[in-house]
């Protein structure tokens, strides 16, 4: 299992994301520009004393995250796909993409994959998105939850 933030934006929650990733043992991707320096000392405090057991890997642009995973799906997370991630069938190597916090993935990506775009339900109409590293927490782990515990462990 992979994880892949494109052009996220807030500190913190990258620095959660990469927690959680060390705690899944799930390597993770940052793509394209950040909106903050990857040494940005809220990063590195949501991330705590994790940052040395997290796999990450950094890439220009998505063109280069599919050159690196060559043999994965990817999976693309927004709120403006109608299949839920609670029914979809994940594998071991699968990455699961997320957009940026304010703006999520482009609609040019999510309109070439439709069949690969997955939300989480929200039962609240009033509420537009939830956190994304809560978000990543919910779907790898249910992902994770799917493939077994030695999917994770099998890529480091």
């Amino acid at each position: 299992m992979h994880v892949a933030l494109f052009e996220p934006e807030i500190p913190p929650n990258t620095g959660n994301i990469a927690r959680l990733c060390a705690a899944a043992n799930t390597p993770l991707h940052v793509v394209g520009p950040t909106g903050f320096r990857m040494d940005d000392r809220t990063l590195k405090r949501a991330g705590l004393d994790y940052w040395n057991e997290v796999t990450l890997y950094r890439h220009i642009d998505l063109s280069a995250l599919y050159d690196a995973l060559p043999d994965s799906r990817f999976l693309y997370l927004t709120t403006k796909a109608s299949r839920s991630y609670s029914d979809f069938s994940f594998a071991p190597n699968d990455c699961l993409v997320f957009g940026p916090e304010t703006r999520g993935l482009p609609n040019a990506l999510l309109t070439a994959n439709p069949d690969a775009c997955l939300t989480i339900p929200m039962h609240n109409p009033a509420v537009r998105s939830l956190n994304l590293a809560t978000s990543v927490g919910i779907v790898l782990y249910e992902a994770l939850r799917q493939t077994g515990p030695h999917a994770a462990s099998k890529l480091k």
